[in-house]
């Protein structure tokens, strides 16, 4: 055999190099989906919603559209693109920029009111633990939504003692340790001219919302309890939320009504801050959690929470600290902020 090394001619060296792509050559689908991802966080607000309503699923679901960072990177490192990496700067600064504010604690000590709101479940097995757990809380307000009629009277019971004041309208109820005036309903299926526009749903009626007046020491503060209209995601119509966003139009606009600056509003709003269609109620009111939790503050469902739809919102008033309390039978976690004047 002959010693001399094999002559490598010019065409088979660019073949050779050809066949092994630098590192900025590499993994350029991968690059593509992570702009493509960080594009859509950045311009959420920009997708629309004439069909079946996709902005208000996406702005619900942002939070976890993070999850897609790390699979990308985990792509872009098998790869050894280069380019891969480079690309999800473009997600990781959007994600961040987004949510970084709600993975720190922002809560401040004492606070001169504790209030608690909870949907209960209808179909609650054990109301009166439930009222229990949430009695324990020494909140000086309890909001509660879904009162089921056969559970409504254990409720009162179990909670007579610590809160000697109590309204319930329809599905919806509050009990206070301090006084309450000037209560009545919310029609939150009425807004105005569009009323004829209705939907027919026989899960939202009008006895869903209330609005009551809380006697303090600092003066009246006026308290919304309210239960918005059911959700849905289904191939034909989509993110469906016909009845959620008549009743936050009808919400919004009592609450602009409202001749006290002071307002809480509690409840079940079946929706997110990020998603537009809350935009009536959160251009006017504060987050509690935005203002002052720590982390995302998921409520729904309450065994692998995902969401968070259960809000406390604040006018005139400033929100010290949130928090979502343990499970205690419903589907939905209940939430907690402590508010001062």
């Amino acid at each position: 055999m002959s010693d001399r090394e094999p002559v490598v001619t010019g065409n088979e060296r660019a073949i050779g190099i050809g066949s092994w792509p630098g590192p900025w050559k590499r993994g350029l689908v991968l690059a593509m989906l992570a702009l493509l991802l960080g594009l859509v966080m950045l311009l959420h607000a920009q997708i629309p919603n004439r069909i079946g309503n996709l902005g208000s699923l996406v702005e619900t679901c942002l939070p976890w559209f993070g999850l897609f960072i790390p699979v990308l990177l985990v792509g872009a490192l098998w790869r050894r693109s280069a380019t891969a990496v480079a690309a999800l700067l473009l997600p990781v600064m959007v994600w961040l920029n987004l949510f970084d504010g709600l993975l720190r604690d922002k809560s401040h000590p004492g606070s001169d009111l504790t209030v608690v709101s909870q949907n209960v479940n209808a179909d609650n097995p054990d109301p009166a633990g439930t009222a229990r757990d949430l009695a324990a809380t020494g909140a000086d307000l309890l909001a509660l939504e879904e009162l089921a009629p056969q559970a409504t009277g254990t409720y009162e019971q179990e909670l007579a003692k610590a809160y000697p004041y109590h309204t319930v309208q329809g599905t919806v109820g509050l009990w206070s340790r301090l006084p309450l005036s000037d209560t009545k309903p919310i029609d939150i299926m009425d807004y105005g001219p569009l009323a004829d526009t209705k939907p027919v749903d026989s899960e939202m009626a009008s006895n869903r919302a209330l609005r009551t007046t809380l006697a303090t020491d600092h003066g009246p503060l006026t308290v919304y309890v309210a239960h918005l209209g059911s959700i849905r995601v289904n191939p034909k119509a989509g993110f469906w939320t016909a009845s959620r966003d008549i009743g936050v139009q009808a919400l919004g606009k009592a609450i602009a009504a409202d001749p006290n600056n002071r307002v809480v509003l509690l409840g079940d709003l079946n929706g997110t801050m990020d998603d537009r269609a809350l935009a009536d109620i959160t251009s006017q009111m504060r987050s509690a959690q935005d203002a002052a939790g720590d982390g995302f503050g998921f409520t729904w469902p309450a065994r692998f929470p995902v969401v968070r739809i259960d809000q406390i919102l604040v006018r005139g008033m400033d929100p010290e600290r949130s928090w979502v309390l343990p499970a205690n039978g419903s589907d939905h976690l209940p939430v907690a902020a402590g508010i001062s004047w």
